[in-house]
């Protein structure tokens, strides 16, 4: 028994190292000669193509009469969410043709559609002195503008309702605009208001007049928001010109996209066809809305001319760019008669989703635009992004006629529902989130790709380093590179991400880095017809971009995003840019405290000198007179029993230990980034070292390393992530990124405390201060180096 034990351990040993040396000697082959570990890696895998030959190909294939093709098919027949489905099997099959596996998604989802409206005017004894057309002027010049299936004008999720009552205009319909006439004892309650676009997201417009009683909502675009084209300047409106058809009217939702976006009826989880559903009215309105063009709104604004306050009381801001209307706020004395009549059902609609894998399967890049629109037409939003896709889609399938294969697996998503409340993208996401939360480190959305010259981007901040890399190597359709037209327009600056578009759901409620940048116009370039049915082919044709070089140079800026992304061994993300963005949004938050703190400060010596608090001998950066610094409670003792101490909401000092502790963990996050940063030049440069095979060693080290670090950085941005969410809209998990409350496009920079400070409620600000130094001090361990 004893040498059956010696046979079957010597047995096992010999084989252990027989294996041991197998694979030494394997491994030693395979590094045999002096060369990088980009090269080992690039042998085994079979994958001989450089990223500057990826680079040279790509920019090679885009294609100025294929994206005007792609173009033409998409904006030639209505595709409202959920009536699309022809064009979800064509983007399917274009897939499918450039050799993409592709499979076509759909969701249940809750929409509305139009049925019938009206708009009246009405004199004395409620007799009818105008009615609106509520419809756009067909134009024999622009073919969709007479196509017989065009879409009515009509708000996605607005309300059903038949109402009269006298009107007011409020401005843009922000809260600043709703709190002044209040202050001016001007009373929205019970009356139509009318506003017009511009200020904030159309949906929360709808929120702020029905929370303060109103009864119905008018919005219309005015000339004055237009810049410098415009026809008081003397440019002739479109088609003859580049200035807006005063017929124009700009569709879109009404869902309160800041509160949740998604199917309202599934918020978090995802619409499938037997999904539970709840009641949606926490998240749309239930007061009707109509979106009306300024041609048909002057005669209804022009019976306020000289009624109650005007921008001479207000403030210029008030002042728009229509002659016959002189901004006074009313309320009016004739009262009009709003009519809205919408279809609400479940229906399908379609995502379109192709894959390419890479050699990591694990690592996944998400490219995505919506497809869907309000009209038929819709060449700039989203369709210029749609013809976008399908050109890079055919140039990857181009590159892997070559034999490339990418490194990190490539997902293309051409979304439907997203003019509706972003629908698509997030429903997708909330069915996918613990998939995507393990395998996508990056998010990369365009939805207007073109919709003028000037180009702009918004992103996370670990994005940013790698998009001005990408554009300094794209060649400008008027000359030089886009880097350098940027940079003279706007300084190269990268806003942050709010919403309204479909990275939302990657970046604010999954923690996945997202970008999204595209072409657009400026105060002196032709007028963009948004959500208008002049967005149509041939506006884009004659204005938006009639060579099409600006939708090829989207192609490469995209393709290059991506091949830089999937092809780099170690993922090109910059954390010490993130760490510094946070610092600078923090002063931001600092000066507010400040400011907030000088406002309370007769409550603060008061109550020192009361007796409740001790502050002295309390240094701090700003010295021993600043109100944002450390004071005590006294104890019982001293103050006696029974006494009442104060209630924390005056006392804006209290949170200066907070205050400090998010200071300092932001510092040390800096640190640490800074350190992260050259750790992995240092690994990125031993990756592009050339080794002797007896010092394999050190490849297999900088490999490991190599995981190690993608790792970091796939799970940084994940560490922002709040589980409980922003108050009152949990559906946000992001603590450094949301929407403004009361913007929706806008991007908010550490909206809980924002919000909190906003509110002046100090417990719950010195709650967000901790919050946010815990997920600061988790992020700073994840990318310490030892």
């Amino acid at each position: 028994m004893a040498r059956k034990r010696w046979g079957t351990f010597l047995t096992r040993l010999l084989a252990y190292v027989g294996f041991g040396v197998f694979f030494i000697l394997g491994w030693k082959l395979v590094f045999l000669p002096r060369t990088t570990l980009r090269r080992d890696l690039a042998r085994l895998r079979h994958k001989q193509t450089s990223l500057p030959d990826l680079e040279r190909h790509l920019f090679s294939i885009p294609d100025t009469d294929s994206v005007r093709q792609w173009s033409n098919y998409y904006t030639s027949g209505v595709h409202l969410a959920g009536t699309n489905l022809s064009q979800a099997q064509w983007t399917a099959e274009k897939f499918t043709e450039y050799g993409i596996k592709t499979e076509i998604v759909p969701y249940y989802t809750y929409l509305n559609y139009p049925k019938d409206h009206s708009l009246k005017l009405l004199g004395v004894n409620e007799t009818i002195k105008y009615v609106a057309s509520l419809e756009e002027d067909p134009l024999p010049e622009d073919p969709t503008s007479m196509n017989a299936d065009r879409v009515p004008t009509f708000h996605g999720y607005s309300a059903n309702g038949n109402v009269t009552a006298q009107y007011v205009y409020v401005n843009y319909g922000r809260q600043a605009d709703f709190d002044l006439l209040e202050k001016n004892g001007v009373s929205v309650t019970g009356r139509i208001v009318i506003a017009r676009y511009g200020g904030l997201f159309r949906g929360l417009i709808v929120k702020g007049a029905q929370e303060r009683g109103a009864t119905g909502v008018l919005m219309y675009t005015d000339p004055g928001d237009d810049g410098n084209v415009t026809t008081t300047n003397k440019f002739k409106a479109y088609p003859d010109g580049p200035a807006r058809n005063p017929s124009s009217v700009q569709r879109g939702s009404v869902e309160f996209l800041s509160v949740a976006p998604g199917d309202p009826t599934t918020p978090g989880w995802a619409s499938k066809e037997f999904a539970e559903r709840v009641d949606p009215y926490n998240t749309i309105p239930s007061i009707p809305s109509l979106p009306v063009s300024y041609k048909d709104m002057i005669p209804i604004l022009r019976e306020l001319n000289g009624m109650g306050f005007n921008p001479n009381d207000l403030g210029e801001d008030w002042r728009g760019g229509l002659r016959e209307f002189d901004y006074s706020v009313g309320p009016s004395t004739n009262s009009i008669n709003l009519f809205n009549l919408q279809e609400y059902k479940t229906t399908p609609i379609w995502n379109t989703i192709g894959r390419i894998d890479g050699v990591i399967k694990d690592e996944v890049i998400i490219i995505g635009n919506h497809r869907d629109a309000w009209i038929v037409g819709g060449a700039g939003d989203p369709n210029s992004g749609s013809a976008v896709l399908i050109e890079l889609a055919r140039a990857l399938g181009e590159l892997k006629k070559t034999g490339w294969k990418p490194l990190r697996s490539i997902i293309l998503a051409s979304w439907d529902g997203e003019e509706y409340a972003l629908l698509g993208s997030t429903e997708w996401g909330e069915d996918l989130a613990k998939y995507l939360g393990a395998k996508a480190m990056a998010y990369l959305n365009v939805d207007v790709a073109v919709s003028g010259p000037n180009f702009n981007a918004a992103a996370s901040p670990l994005l940013n380093t790698i998009l001005k890399d990408v554009v300094k190597r794209v060649p400008h359709p008027s000359g030089g590179y886009v880097y350098d037209h940027w940079f003279a327009q706007a300084n190269a600056h990268i806003s942050t991400l709010g919403s309204g578009s479909d990275y939302t759901v990657f970046m604010d409620h999954l923690g996945i880095p997202s970008i999204d940048f595209g072409f657009g116009g400026g105060a002196n370039d032709a007028v963009y017809q948004y959500h208008s049915n002049y967005d149509s082919f041939a506006w884009m044709d004659k204005f938006g971009d009639p060579t099409w070089e600006f939708h090829t140079t989207m192609v490469k800026i995209w393709g290059l995003l991506l091949l830089q992304l999937s092809e780099q061994e170690v993922i090109q993300f910059d954390i010490g840019e993130y760490a510094r963005s946070l610092s600078t949004y923090f002063e931001r938050i600092k000066s507010k405290i400040n400011d907030i703190a000088e406002e309370n400060a007769e409550l603060k010596a008061d109550w020192t000198e009361g007796g409740f608090y001790d502050c002295s001998g309390v240094a701090t950066s700003q010295g021993h007179d600043s109100l944002v610094q450390e004071c005590r409670y006294r104890t019982s003792a001293d103050v006696g029993d029974g006494v009442d101490l104060p209630d924390f909401e005056l006392g804006w000092w209290y949170i200066a230990s907070s205050l400090r502790n998010c200071t300092d963990a932001l510092d040390m996050l800096v640190q640490a980034a800074n350190k992260f940063d050259v750790k992995s030049s240092q690994v990125e440069k031993e990756y592009l070292t050339d080794y002797p095979w007896f010092k394999s060693y050190k490849k297999m080290r900088t490999y490991v390393q190599i995981q190690g670090l993608n790792s970091q950085y796939m799970k940084f941005e994940r560490k922002f992530l709040y589980e409980k969410g922003l108050d009152e809209r949990d559906w946000y998990k992001h603590i450094v990124f949301a929407p403004g409350y009361w913007t929706g496009y806008a991007g908010a920079t550490f909206p809980g405390l924002d919000e909190a400070l906003d509110a002046r409620n100090i417990t719950n600000a010195k709650r967000w201060l901790d919050i946010i130094t815990e997920a600061v001090h988790q992020a700073a361990a994840l990318v310490e180096v030892y």
